[in-house]
């Protein structure tokens, strides 16, 4: 139920969607590199003459990959833009309608309007608004099925078991019964899952002075609050710097870090070369939380996943800075796994490198045995990491 807390009455990311310029090879990146499994498609052969987009699922993370058939579509312009890059950040709420409305009502600027959207399995209710660059925020919630009915092979309609036992209840996902959305066919192509389980946060970066702008929309349009807030002292190094602010909703759940360049260090940070490259805000990472990280990173680096590595002394210090772990030291500087500490517990976590041409989206991986920061005592070290691989690309 909504509230003061969670007055748009959202429950969790509900999928990812990324524009990419060719779906069907970043089809086969994700499943075969990062483990997905390909569940769902949409495209020329279900009757959609606008994208093709194909919905890769491991546990409870679910991307779309979405290409445009023709160059007059969106995504067309986004791609052009962008390059390869997140669109959608999409929520399942309560009520798609209450959520767009009160959103709107905040101040929000809407980009789809609420609607219906239906196929044979049952309808979903849709709207969407917008956020940072040319990010959205969609907002679905799930209807019965008209008269609890389906169509049989012959065109007659014949009361579906399924939709019979499934009790009304707006914003309940039995009342759909398709395999992802309105318009996805099932489509099942099995990737070897690499232990990774759902979404922990997504970071976004946005254009200097514009951090607290942004973080503001999240507090007075979602109902968010600042959960953890980082300086140019806790970020820094000899050439860059950069802020950030970590926004939650009232559950913790749902967490977006904005990101802003610092000034004044003298080189061009991180942020400002993703700005630079994406040419607008955007969101610049996923974390991906896993079950045991040493086995996920393992076996993503066998799948040809590459990864930022720091100095082989990071590891030298890190028994006295964090403390007693589970894990045995040598395995995490093999993996180049880094470790952080605070007062709940230790997290695990490592980036990959830009997963694409342009130095824009990446990876983290990360297992939090209680902590619930974001690897604070990490940056420095991991920061002059990246500004090795920005010093490489010329961009630093």
């Amino acid at each position: 139920m909504t509230d003061e807390k969670n007055p748009l009455g959202l429950k969790k990311i509900h999928h990812v969607e990324f524009y990419v310029g060719n779906a069907k090879q970043a089809e086969f990146y994700y499943r075969k590199a990062f483990g997905f499994s390909r569940v769902a498609y949409s495209g020329l052969e279900t009757g959609n003459r606008e994208t093709a987009s194909y919905v890769m699922r491991q546990n409870r993370v679910n991307f779309v990959l979405t290409t445009p058939l023709t160059p007059e579509h969106d995504a067309a312009e986004h791609i052009k833009q962008h390059g390869d890059g997140v669109r959608d950040i999409a929520f399942l709420v309560e009520d798609a309608d209450h959520a767009f409305n009160e959103a709107v009502k905040r101040g929000a600027k809407p980009h789809i309007e609420p609607h219906e959207w239906s196929d044979e399995n049952g309808s979903v209710r849709k709207a969407a608004i917008h956020t940072y660059g040319d990010t959205i925020h969609s907002f679905l919630s799930y209807g019965r099925k008209s008269s609890a009915e389906s169509l049989n092979d012959s065109g007659l309609t014949t009361p579906s078991a399924e939709a019979a036992d499934t009790p009304p209840s707006k914003g309940g996902e039995p009342g759909y019964s398709g395999p992802f959305l309105p318009g996805f066919t099932e489509q099942i192509v099995e990737g070897d899952e690499v232990g990774i389980v759902l979404v922990d946060h997504i970071v976004g970066n946005v254009e200097l002075g514009k951090m607290n702008f942004w973080c503001d929309f999240y507090r007075d349009v979602m109902g968010f609050e600042r959960y953890i807030t980082f300086d140019d002292k806790d970020i820094s190094t000899e050439y860059s710097a950069l802020m950030s602010i970590v926004m939650s909703d009232g559950g913790h759940n749902i967490k977006f870090p904005i990101n802003e360049p610092a000034e004044g260090k003298g080189g061009k940070s991180q942020i400002q070369e993703y700005i630079d490259f994406y040419r607008s805000a955007g969101a610049q990472h996923v974390a991906l939380l896993c079950k045991d990280v040493r086995e996920t990173v393992a076996k993503l680096q066998a799948n040809g996943v590459e990864f930022l590595r720091v100095p082989d002394t990071y590891y030298d210090e890190l028994p006295s800075r964090v403390g007693e772990i589970d894990e045995d030291v040598e395995e995490l500087k093999r993996l180049g796994i880094l470790v952080d500490r605070d007062d709940e517990g230790y997290l695990l976590q490592i980036f990959t490198k830009p997963v694409e041409d342009r130095p824009t989206v990446f990876y983290e991986i990360l297992q939090r045995k209680g902590c619930k920061g974001f690897g604070k005592g990490n940056f420095k070290a991991l920061f002059v990491s990246i500004e090795e691989e920005q010093r490489r690309r010329g961009n630093l």
